[in-house]
C-alpha cells in the first residue's frame, strides 16, 4: 500500500515538474528578450559556459565517476560531440530569432519538431500507418503555404526543428542517462565557448561580463541555470510520467511562444500566417489523437 502511495505521488511530483519545466522554455524568449543589447553569440557562448559548470557540478555532488561511466559506453563520445555541437547550434540560432523578432517563426519550428521526429523514424526502418502520413502530409502542405504565401522560406523554423530532431536521435542511439550526456555535451563545448567569448570580447570591443553592469552580467549568468533547470527537470519527470503524456505536455512551451510573439512582441501574424500554422495544429491535432488512441488501444488487456 505504501509503495503504491509513493508510486502515485512521484507521478503527480512528475507530471508538475514536467509542466513547470515546459513552462519555463515557453517563456525563454522574455528573458532572452532582457539580454537583447547583448551580442547573440555572446549570450550563447555565457550560455554553455554556466550551464556547464552547473551540470558539471551537480554531476559531481550525485554521480561520482559520471564523466568515465558515461564515456566508456560504445561510440558515447563522438555522438555526444555532435549532438553537443547541434544543441549548440540550436541554443544559438533560437536567441538570434528571438532577439532579431521572429519569435512566432520559431514557435512553428518547435510545433513541427515532433512531425519530424516521424519522418526521421521512417528513415530508420519504423513504419507509419495511415493518420501518421497523413499529418506528415498536412504539416508539409503548412511549410509549403507559408513558404509560397509571403514569399519567405521559413528556415528558422526548419532549421530549429532540424537540429533538436537531430539532437534528439543521437541522444536516443546514444545509451547515456538524460542529465549525464548534457554533462558530457556541456564539457565538449565548454572550452570552444570560452575561446568565443575571448575572442569576441577582442574583436568587437564588447565587455566580457562585468562590463555589462550588474544587472545585465547576472542575466547572464542566471542563463545557465535557466538552461539546466529544464533539463534536470525534464530528465526526472520522463522517468515517472508515461511518455505519451509527457509527448502531449510538450506543446505547452511552442503554444507559450507563439502567444509571447503574436500578444507581447506584437510580431505579424496576418491570414497566410495563420492558414499555414492551421495547417501545422490540424496536422498535430491528427497525430496526437492517433497516438492517444493507440496508447490506449495498447493498455487494454487482451481477453484470457
Amino acid at each position: 500500500m505504501t509503495g503504491h502511495r509513493n508510486a502515485a505521488t512521484e507521478h503527480r511530483a512528475g507530471i508538475w515538474i514536467a509542466a513547470a519545466s515546459f513552462m519555463l522554455w515557453g517563456l525563454m524568449p522574455l528573458y532572452w528578450h532582457l539580454l537583447k543589447a547583448v551580442p547573440s553569440l555572446q549570450i550563447v557562448a555565457h550560455r554553455v559556459v554556466w550551464s556547464a559548470l552547473l551540470v558539471c557540478a551537480w554531476l559531481a555532488w550525485k554521480q561520482r565517476g559520471w564523466l568515465r561511466q558515461a564515456l566508456s559506453r560504445p561510440r558515447a563520445a563522438w555522438m555526444l560531440a555532435a549532438s553537443g555541437l547541434l544543441i549548440g547550434f540550436n541554443w544559438g540560432l533560437y536567441i538570434w530569432a528571438v532577439n532579431a523578432g521572429h519569435v512566432v517563426e520559431s514557435s512553428l519550428g518547435y510545433f513541427i519538431n515532433p512531425l519530424l521526429n516521424v519522418v526521421l523514424g521512417v528513415l530508420l526502418g519504423e513504419r507509419l500507418n495511415r493518420m501518421q502520413w497523413t499529418s506528415v502530409a498536412i504539416a508539409a502542405a503548412g511549410v509549403l503555404w507559408l513558404t509560397f504565401s509571403y514569399g519567405a522560406f521559413p528556415w528558422i523554423a526548419l532549421l530549429l526543428a532540424g537540429s533538436f530532431a537531430l539532437y534528439g536521435l543521437l541522444r536516443k542511439l546514444v545509451a547515456v542517462d538524460a542529465v549525464a550526456g548534457l554533462g558530457v555535451e556541456s564539457v565538449f563545448l565548454f572550452v570552444p565557448a570560452l575561446l568565443l567569448l575571448g575572442w569576441l570580447t577582442h574583436a568587437s570591443g564588447t565587455p566580457w561580463l562585468a562590463g555589462w553592469g550588474v544587472s545585465l552580467a547576472a542575466l547572464l549568468v542566471f542563463g545557465g541555470v535557466l538552461t539546466a533547470l529544464p533539463l534536470v527537470g525534464f530528465a526526472y519527470a520522463v522517468r515517472r510520467v508515461p511518455l505519451s503524456l509527457v509527448g502531449l505536455m510538450q506543446y505547452i512551451a511552442p503554444t507559450m511562444q507563439f502567444l509571447i510573439g503574436v500578444l507581447v512582441f506584437h510580431e505579424a501574424f496576418d491570414r497566410d500566417r495563420a492558414i499555414g500554422f492551421g495547417f501545422i495544429w490540424i496536422a498535430l491535432a491528427l497525430f496526437m489523437l492517433d497516438s492517444a488512441w493507440r496508447s490506449r488501444r495498447a493498455a487494454v488487456p487482451a481477453p484470457a
